[in-house]
């Protein structure tokens, strides 16, 4: 089955227009999901909308209501909350440009591929890619999807281009907030010396597929032998296959420099295996 588009529509650059089609980068892990359970029945667990001191109540009798003081609501109807949605506009203007690095990690929200909706739309595509990596530009906007305005980035991604859902400036908390009672000190020069080091040594090219969620996968495992043991009780072992874990850190010294497989005088560690020592020939009679 063919992929859905998220969005399509024109990407405008001042009096140039683009047909695009927006798609998803990214999917739903394999997350499971669980469903309460009537124990005894084997049934499952359903929940009724009820009111403290009437009971439970049908669903035509049900208004949205925002909450203005403790215990005190406006309430909103469907049609009420529709009249204000934000028209669904088929255009993604671009209205400024800023350096790519300029943006906050935090304000990034989902990323969707952004193709050319047909041939005609290529030239102007592949121009406004390169336009982008020339200038080491992001491009910005607003994206009218199903009653909401979103601000979007876009970005080149190889022969493509990028569109990064952004989160607006209310959504996202000062960092310095949470940062403020850490030390505003450097770094021991010998202990940054020693942590570069064990970070180069493990510095590797970025490969998503090394990485996978042991979580999820224990879960599935244990699914299965439930299936088959037939319903029986099973407990895993918890500390079955998990590295023994240390204490706390005390010397920060000793500690990285055995990361980086020497002893704390700096040595070679002598627990590493050592070359055998060749077997003495036998003498020819």
């Amino acid at each position: 089955m063919a992929a859905r588009a998220y969005w399509q529509g024109q990407l405008r650059l001042a009096l140039v227009s683009i047909p695009v089609e927006v798609y998803p980068a990214t999917r739903s892990g394999a997350a499971i999901s669980f469903h309460q359970i009537h124990e005894p029945s084997g049934k499952r667990i359903r929940y009724e909308k009820i009111v403290p001191g009437v009971g439970p109540v049908d669903h035509e009798e049900i208004v949205k209501g925002y909450e203005v003081s403790k215990g005190n609501y406006v309430l909103l109807d469907d049609e009420e909350i529709e009249s204000v949605r934000i028209e669904s506009r088929k255009t993604l203007e671009l209205v400024q440009f800023v350096s790519a690095d300029e943006i906050d990690v935090l304000y990034y929200e989902k990323p969707y591929f952004v193709v050319p909706a047909d041939d005609l739309a290529e030239d102007a595509y592949i121009v406004l890619r390169e336009a982008l990596r020339k200038t080491r530009t992001v491009g910005l906007g607003q994206l009218s999807v199903r009653g909401r305005e979103q601000l979007v980035s876009l970005k080149p991604c190889g022969k493509g281009l990028i569109m990064e859902v952004l989160r607006y400036a209310d959504e996202v908390q000062r960092a310095q907030t949470w940062f403020r009672d850490i030390p505003a000190r450097d770094a021991d020069p010998e202990l940054l010396d020693l942590a570069a080091s064990l970070i180069e040594k493990k510095t590797d090219k970025f490969a998503a597929d090394k990485f996978h969620d042991r979580y999820v996968d224990a879960l599935h495992s244990l699914i299965e032998k439930k299936v088959k043991a037939k319903g029986e009780r099973i407990i895993e072992d918890a500390e079955a296959g998990d590295a023994k874990k240390g204490g706390n850190v005390i010397d920060l010294m000793a500690a990285l420099k055995q990361s980086l497989g020497k002893d704390a005088d700096g040595d070679e560690d002598e627990e590493r295996p050592k070359k055998r020592a060749a077997a003495p020939r036998r003498k020819r009679a």
